[in-house]
């Protein structure tokens, strides 16, 4: 039987908390209002938690809210999170997904890859799960939009499956959901896909030169931008960026902001006299509203991506752009005794270990320049430099290893310990 009873309650006007047992009080502020407070002991810790005013809850009513509070707790329920949780207005999966792309667009640089992840989730997930709660999304669900798509297309599905745990993701960290997104268990219940060997079709580095002197026989701001890509081993959206700005002839250098980079970072490319010139041919497309290298039928716009892929096409070739890359990369495996991090410094990657992370305390620039030197040599069929240049050459590749090997040490014992 508690203490108090609604006969005392009015007539209690001191300021105070009055006890009615049980870590019940009622709570009488200095300007007369009063409200029903619960002291409990929760994982340890002392915790007041309001169950409403005077006005609003009876005494019986307090009662039996604060009964129902200190059963909830002793299952493990947090009464105050659940009542947040329940005040809460829970997002349908279309509005977080809104939600999302706009507060992550600005750090995305490809504007294709912006208009590209909200609009995978219009066309595959939104007419399933678009107005079901996040809080209510499952991995059966889940299942149900990914599994038409999943062999047919196996890429997009995938993308899907991503952008689907990244706005699950989202709600969990923004309160929405109870847990994150069960994306783990969707294995189970979708067949594997077929393994694809070469994700980026790439023509044998061997072939490389006589591609590009057929490239040649023809002239056009994408063959050129083709040609410049490839002597560059770069990406299509750096070849395409390029501004003047960006390029010094004279002291054969490309340099390429951070912004622009996949990693964020600044990259410098050497330039070969070939892809030198390659630079020199593109001025006949200059135009004075366009600081642009490579610009597009609207001349204050880069070429578009499928410009250089249309290209490829045209002659017949069933490889991509970026296969290119992949043709520089097995040259100098197989062609030059390079090291693979100096091959991975041109490229320009992602980092994916400590190794390579330590190694970027240098961008290997000297020892890239002759590399690029010799790659392009070989993909134009341009003479071997005479024998003192091949003998300074020879020198300079000598001392630039020597300081590659001492750096290699340095970085190895730094991480073993």
């Amino acid at each position: 039987m508690g203490k108090l009873t609604a006969l005392k309650i009015r007539s209690l006007i001191e300021p105070g908390r009055y006890s009615d047992g049980e870590g019940l009080f009622l709570e009488i502020n200095g300007k007369g209002a009063a409200s029903w407070v619960l002291r409990v002991q929760n994982k340890g810790k002392r915790q007041d938690i309001g169950l409403g005013s005077l006005k609003a809850v009876s005494l019986k009513g307090a009662r039996e809210a604060a009964f129902l509070t200190r059963q909830k707790i002793a299952q493990g329920v947090d009464p105050v999170a659940e009542r947040k949780q329940e005040r809460q207005v829970i997002l349908t999966f279309r509005k977080a997904a809104e939600m999302v792309h706009e507060e992550h667009k600005e750090a995305w640089k490809n504007g294709k890859h912006q208009d590209q992840w909200i609009a995978t989730l219009k066309s595959y997930a939104f007419p399933k799960m678009g107005d079901r709660l996040v809080s209510e999304i499952e991995g059966p669900l889940i299942r149900d939009v990914l599994a038409p798509i999943w062999l047919t297309k196996p890429e997009t599905a995938r993308r899907v499956r991503q952008r689907i745990g990244t706005v699950l993701d989202w709600s969990y960290a923004r309160g929405f959901r109870a847990t994150e997104a069960p994306m783990r268990s969707l294995s189970k219940g979708l067949p594997r896909q077929p393994k694809k060997e070469n994700h980026f079709a790439a023509l044998p580095y061997a072939s490389v030169p006589n591609f590009l002197q057929k490239l040649g026989e023809r002239e056009s701001v994408g063959r050129v931008a083709l040609e410049a890509l490839i002597l560059t081993a770069a990406r299509s959206g750096e070849i395409r960026g390029a501004t003047w700005s960006e390029l010094d002839l004279e002291a054969a250098l490309w340099t390429i902001p951070a912004e622009r980079m996949k990693m964020g970072r600044v990259h410098v490319v050497p330039l070969a006299p070939e892809a030198v010139a390659a630079f020199e041919r593109a001025k006949a497309f200059k135009v004075g509203a366009s600081e642009l290298v490579f610009p597009g039928q609207n001349v204050k716009k880069p070429l578009s991506d499928m410009t250089l892929l249309k290209i490829l096409r045209d002659m017949d070739l069933a490889v991509t752009v970026h296969g290119f890359r992949s043709a520089f990369r097995d040259w100098v495996a197989e062609q030059t005794d390079y090291s693979g991090e100096i091959a991975e410094a041109a490229l320009a990657p992602t980092v994916s270990n400590k190794v390579e992370t330590a190694y970027r305390r240098t961008d290997f620039l000297d020892t890239r320049r002759l590399l690029m030197r010799e790659w392009a040599a070989f993909c134009k069929k341009t003479p071997p430099p005479s024998d003192e240049n091949r003998h300074d050459e020879s020198n300079a590749r000598a001392w630039i290893r020597t300081g590659e090997a001492d750096v290699e040490r340095e970085v190895r014992s730094a991480l073993l310990g």
